[in-house]
């Protein structure tokens, strides 16, 4: 049976664009005040960075399926994401502060790293979830424009401390992948799941 919605159950206003982008109806389905959605993400001690994206969305997921239920929803799927940014096994994730946010951004300074992002659609008794692994190219930044870009906010709640949408974009020389899986939902792979769940988009 076709659905004309998902719930998408994410705080972004980046996904929230780019399903809009794709022609996705949606709904939000964000974490209730007592739910602790910021643990979802913790780390597991010699976790591999693909290993950690892909068990954090399932772990979104699962969360948000519960969360749907409890709140007596009307059955729709449900779609979550979860990025982060990599080097070798390094897991660079949302600054704790300005000064994590530094010490991250002089780590991608002239450097290559991973974006990888998971994507994860739950519909009826069905799940899947599909993860793309882009590679973003920095050319080298000074101290100066870090610390300016810090002191304008943009880093924090960001995985790897930037956002490729913003004056961040000036220091990428080039990228291999998907720039919409780096700004967090890749389009083809959520493409690929609305269709396996019978969304209208």
């Amino acid at each position: 049976m076709p659905h004309d919605f998902v719930y998408l159950a994410s705080q972004s206003p980046r996904r929230r664009q780019l399903l809009t982008q794709l022609g996705v109806r949606h709904e939000l389905l964000l974490a209730d005040a007592h739910e602790d959605a910021e643990s979802l993400e913790a780390e597991i001690k010699g976790e591999a960075p693909h290993d950690y994206v892909h068990r954090v969305t399932l772990a979104k997921l699962d969360a948000a399926k519960k969360r749907r239920k409890h709140r007596g929803l009307a059955p729709s799927p449900i779609l979550c994401s979860d990025t982060t940014v990599a080097i070798g096994r390094r897991i660079l994730g949302k600054p704790a502060d300005a000064d994590d946010a530094f010490n991250t951004l002089s780590m991608l300074s002239g450097r290559t790293h991973r974006v990888i992002t998971g994507v994860a659609v739950a519909w009826g008794r069905r799940q899947e979830i599909l993860v793309n692994v882009s590679k973003v190219h920095f050319a080298p930044v000074s101290e100066q424009e870090i610390r300016r870009y810090i002191d304008g906010g943009e880093p924090f709640g960001k995985a790897g401390a930037y956002a490729i949408q913003s004056t961040a974009s000036a220091w990428i020389s080039r990228i291999e992948g998907s720039y919409s899986g780096i700004m967090g939902l890749p389009l083809y792979e959520t493409a690929q799941l609305m269709k396996q769940a019978k969304v209208r988009f």
